[in-house]
């Protein structure tokens, strides 16, 4: 069973505000990233238990080099640095199954901690096929084009709720946080969470004939809205047609190109 982690950072336990995932760099540094490790060791460990052959974790957050090499898990190989071919790097046909782990809920969920998509500071929205969507879909969407199905997804009660939604009521979720406000919320204490993610982890693959690729009807029509004016002034053409101030449409032949804007 070979398996794909696809990792961000907001939804990983023990994480509260933005500054630890990379607006305050030494936060980011000594509480986010051996953070995000350590939510990745547990899940590589429940997937072991599970009976995966192999698993590849892909770095999701910002820009990559998220990763901290010496506290890589033994087990598993990594996808990681700054210039990402595309999103879900490394992922092919060849995968039974993927995860996504740390993720959260789309632009505007009030009780979703961190809650955005793609930028939280343009506060952009997306749509696909007239459906709002957030990174648990676009994720989805490219890891379904391969014919994967997504088995597992992490993060906040909110982002699990999502999750269900989208992907279906046969995926093993696992919530290590519920969210009060954008940067408020109770948290597990990561000793317990570690131990739900590796049982999550070990469940998810009795899951995989039972989860489907997640698919849109091609072509994918897009729809993006930037909600903070000085970034929507920054956006550029070539992200497709601009209809207002603020609003950009395309049109997607595949959903690997659903990230050109």
């Amino acid at each position: 069973m070979r398996v794909y982690i696809s990792t961000d950072m907001e939804g990983i336990s023990g994480i509260s505000t933005f500054a630890q995932c990379g607006r305050d760099p030494a936060r980011y540094e000594a509480e986010g990233r051996p953070l995000l490790m350590a939510d990745i060791s547990a899940c590589v460990d429940g997937l072991i238990e599970g009976g995966a052959s192999y698993i590849l974790v892909g770095d999701g957050h910002a820009s990559g080099c998220n990763f901290i090499p010496e506290l890589m898990h033994p087990d598993a190989d990594y996808f990681t640095g700054t210039e990402r071919p595309r999103a879900a790097s490394g992922l092919d046909e060849s995968f039974d199954a993927a995860i996504l782990l740390g993720y959260h809920a789309m632009n505007g969920t009030e009780t979703g901690m961190m809650h955005h998509t793609q930028s939280s500071k343009a506060e952009t929205k997306y749509w696909y096929n007239g459906v709002e969507s957030g990174e648990i879909v676009q994720s989805s969407l490219v890891i379904g084009h391969f014919d994967v199905p997504v088995v597992m997804v992490t993060g906040d009660l909110a982002t699990c709720e999502e999750a269900h939604h989208f992907l279906g009521d046969d995926i093993v979720t696992v919530a290590v946080k519920e969210g009060f406000s954008r940067q408020c919320g109770i948290l597990i204490a990561p000793e317990m969470a570690h131990e739900m993610l590796r049982e999550g982890a070990a469940e998810c693959l009795s899951r995989v004939e039972l989860c489907k690729p997640f698919k849109m009807d091609l072509p994918i029509e897009g729809k993006m809205i930037v909600q903070t004016p000085e970034y929507a002034e920054k956006r550029g053409e070539n992200l497709g047609k601009k209809i207002n101030e603020n609003t950009w449409v395309a049109s997607f032949e595949s959903p690997l190109d659903i990230y050109r804007f």
